[in-house]
């Protein structure tokens, strides 16, 4: 495996926001069902409308990014954003005053 296939300009993480509208049931329903799809796709639950997924290349990232578009409910805002492992490692996270370390990425091969 070369050096370029491990670049942490080359590994992704993607990053699906979203504002989905409860008011009705079936709204809700949507949502739920929308959650659990980034669920069984890999995602990891950042925040409530966050969610991330390391993806071991560009490769990768294009096809989970088309998993999530088929995916997208009817009503509501969703915005997909795809950084690389370089950027991703510049993060800051805090809970409450306390700063808290970074996740390290999984250390995993995927199969695709």
């Amino acid at each position: 495996m070369s050096n370029e296939r491990l670049n942490a300009y080359r590994i992704m993480w993607l990053f699906v926001f979203f504002d989905l509208p409860v008011v009705t049931k079936k709204q809700r329903k949507q949502a739920a069902h929308f959650r659990k799809q980034l669920l069984s796709f890999g995602f990891t639950m950042l925040q409530y409308s966050v969610y991330i997924r390391h993806c071991a290349s560009s490769e990768s990232a294009d096809m989970h990014l088309k998993r999530v578009q088929q995916q997208v409910p009817p009503q509501g805002q969703v915005s997909i954003l795809r950084v690389t492992d370089k950027q991703y490692g510049e993060i800051i996270n805090y809970w409450g005053f306390t700063k808290a370390e970074l996740a390290q990425a999984p250390q995993q091969l995927e199969i695709f």
